[in-house]
């Protein structure tokens, strides 16, 4: 064939081309980061076991140090330091609580379908197949972040699922620490078992939060509520990633109709795993019971106007600043809507700017952008 004869043909098989080799760097880096891990698994327990079967003291590790970096003079992986958070790394992840750990977290469906037979080959005890798989998965310097301010190991596995599952960097998953997701996620009061199918109630409890942290807005104790929803969609970054992966940004005060009368909904997204919308409104004050009643109202409205077949019911989310529990119980009773009850706070120290953010922000970045731009004019609550 001569050259440039055919530019369509030939920049579709240089694309092809192109994607197999990244395809190919990507398994391979992939390949190492295993291997490096299960490596520094096996340092790790060689060292914890023989310092205790000899009772050598912290000198062993200065003196192991220095004949590896001899022996690999090329590998900087050797420090005493680096030789003792191996150490730290087996201790942390070898002991029994991890059994019930495993028993009780809901894994995510790709990691629990994945684990490999090479990792069940390297260790004796086939118990934690799946959790030598998740550590496997994700990068040393992440590893040493969760060692360094985790202490439940059960926490510790759910941060890894997440970092699996979302591909956080370690300044997100360093964000979502200090801000203890661990502790927040699926606490919030909800009637999702007794209004919606099994699956979809268990997932929907998960993304909700109590309770959610907008320290990240430069506000005052006693904001307003425009005020508050105004700097939330100012930052919608931030408040996607608060609220979580899957949240795609629809609209600000968006308006419905109901005969001759119109309605703004504080915030309204559509949830790509739930496949449903979204509605949440923000109160200031502590939560009241007619608060639900409405939220009932308009996830009537939406299911009605925007809900496709394909789609699952709208759900609702209050945010409050303060809730009572039996009186939210007592409100939801009897609703047949989805519906979640949330506190926010804001009066936590500011974290540090994030350097980079999650999948979900960058894919919806421009839409929501966008979207923000047509909607500039604030409208009064309804």
């Amino acid at each position: 064939m001569e050259e440039h004869a055919a530019p369509f043909e030939y920049r579709l098989m240089l694309n092809e081309i192109k994607a197999r080799i990244k395809s190919s760097q990507s398994k391979a880096a992939l390949a190492v980061n295993r291997s490096l891990i299960l490596l520094y698994w096996n340092i790790g327990k060689v060292i914890s076991e023989k310092q205790a079967e000899h009772s050598w003291g912290s000198r062993i590790i200065d003196q192991l140090s220095k004949d590896l970096k001899a022996e690999f003079p090329g590998i900087s992986d050797f420090s005493s330091r680096n030789l003792w958070d191996t150490r730290r790394f087996y201790l942390f992840y070898c002991n029994e609580i991890l059994r019930q750990a495993v028993a009780e977290l809901d894994f995510p469906k790709n990691i629990a379908d994945n684990v490999t037979h090479y990792v069940a080959e390297e260790f004796e005890n086939q118990d934690f197949v799946i959790v030598r798989q998740l550590l496997a998965e994700i990068p040393w310097g992440h590893h040493l972040l969760i060692l360094n301010k985790v202490s439940d190991p059960k926490a510790a596995l759910f941060y890894i699922c997440q970092i699996i599952e979302n591909n956080w960097s370690r300044s997100v998953l360093s964000l979502h620490i200090e801000q203890k997701l661990f502790d927040s996620q699926g606490k919030a009061l909800s009637n999702f078992k007794e209004t919606l199918p099994a699956q979809q109630a268990l997932l929907a409890q998960q993304i909700l939060k109590d309770p959610y942290n907008f320290s990240f807005l430069a506000l005052e104790s006693h904001v307003q509520e425009l005020d508050l929803e105004k700097q939330l969609t100012e930052q919608i970054t931030r408040f996607l990633l608060e609220l979580g992966k899957g949240f795609a940004f629809l609209g600000r005060q968006f308006p419905i109709k109901v005969g001759e009368k119109e309605y703004f909904l504080d915030l309204l997204f559509y949830h790509i795993r739930l496949r449903c919308f979204i509605v949440i409104e923000l109160k200031v004050t502590e939560f009241e019971p007619e608060y639900a009643g409405k939220m009932n109202f308009y996830l009537s409205v939406i299911d009605d106007l925007l809900k496709d077949a394909s789609d699952q019911p709208t759900i609702g989310i209050l945010l409050c600043k303060n809730k009572t529990s039996l009186e939210v119980e007592y409100a939801l009773r009897g609703i047949n809507k989805p519906i979640g009850v949330s506190e926010f706070t804001l009066t936590e120290a500011l974290p540090e700017e994030l350097k980079s953010s999650i999948p979900t922000v960058e894919e919806f970045e421009e839409e929501i952008n966008r979207i923000s731009g047509h909607r500039s004019d604030d409208k009064n609550l309804a």
